[in-house]
This record gives C-alpha cells, sequence and structure tokens, in this order.
C-alpha cells in the first residue's frame, strides 16, 4: 500500500505573464489546503504579457489586485508557520515563479514543491491523463464546474483529483 509521505500540503497554481521566466512575473496564484481553505491572489503587473496570457487568462482576472509584497504577507499568513509541501500539476513553472516572489530564503513552505504529474508517472500512469474525461469519470470528478487558466480553480481540481485518486486506491492521507 502507497500512503502520502505528509498531509501537510498546500495545493498550488499560477498564471504568469510569460512562459520565459527571464521574462514572466507572476500574476494569480490559487492555493488550497486539504481542509478545503482557499487562498486567490491577482498580483499587479505593468510589464508586458504574451498573446496567450491576454486572451486566456486576463479577461477572467476580477480583482482586486495586491502588490507583490501583499501578496507575500498574505501567502505566509495562509500557509503559517509548518512550511508545508506545495503541490502543483506539472510543476516547473509554478515552482519558478514561487521562487522569483519569494526568493530562496524567504519562502514559507518546505523547498522542495511536489510535482502531481511525476507521482501520477510513478505508479505507471500517464501523466497526461490528469486532464483526460475517462480518467475523471472514474474518479467520480466533474471537471466543468472548473474554469481553465484561473489559479485557484486549477488548485482546486488538482486537490480534488489527488483527494479522490487516493481515497480509490484505499490510501487517504
Amino acid at each position: 500500500m502507497i500512503n502520502p509521505f505528509s498531509d501537510n500540503i498546500v495545493f498550488f497554481d499560477t498564471e504568469f505573464s510569460d512562459l520565459d521566466p527571464y521574462k514572466g512575473e507572476l500574476l494569480s496564484i490559487g492555493m488550497v489546503k486539504p481542509s478545503g481553505e482557499e487562498l486567490y491572489l491577482e498580483i499587479k503587473h505593468l510589464g508586458e504579457t504574451s498573446d496567450w496570457v491576454r486572451r486566456n487568462v486576463l479577461p477572467y482576472f476580477t480583482g482586486p489586485m495586491v502588490s507583490r509584497d501583499e501578496a507575500r504577507t498574505k501567502i505566509k499568513e495562509f500557509i503559517g508557520p509548518f512550511e508545508p509541501y506545495l503541490m502543483s500539476y506539472v510543476n516547473q513553472f509554478d515552482a519558478i515563479y514561487w521562487y522569483k516572489l519569494f526568493g530562496m530564503e524567504d519562502q514559507p513552505a518546505y523547498w522542495l514543491p511536489i510535482d502531481f504529474a511525476s507521482i501520477l508517472f510513478g505508479l505507471g500512469i500517464n501523466p497526461t491523463n490528469f486532464s483526460n474525461q475517462k480518467f475523471l469519470q472514474e474518479l467520480g470528478i466533474d471537471s466543468s464546474k472548473y474554469k481553465k487558466h484561473n489559479a485557484l480553480d486549477d488548485a482546486r481540481f488538482l486537490r480534488e483529483v489527488y483527494t479522490k485518486f487516493f481515497e480509490q486506491q484505499g490510501k487517504t492521507t
């Protein structure tokens, strides 16, 4: 039986201005604790954004916007003192923009973010199944209730997939 190492997890997702980490900046972050407690922040950004982001992300922002300093403070308050593991799906971009916001020394979470796609891969499941309707139906998940490219909805979705995946396996946290 496989049991997750820890239940001290915060599921998170980010939206950012560009896939190029040298140009891009964090635009929004969604975080969800296993308990369902949530944080969603849209971050002020006056720089450029890619065409794709202008079409697929920005139209759905509802505000209010916070500064990067305010975002760091609110995230630290939300996370608390226990340095949880951050978990995202295909985490390389989320982690880059997380570290761009906090740096290595000031971040409130454990330094090693966890990638749910790698967990699926390690268990012999094609990670692209994450958004496959058959896989989601087997878990009893209705993905239509989640908005695409919304950091909070993506974090909510990941929490639901993670929770139901391990419940179905008989391996709950």
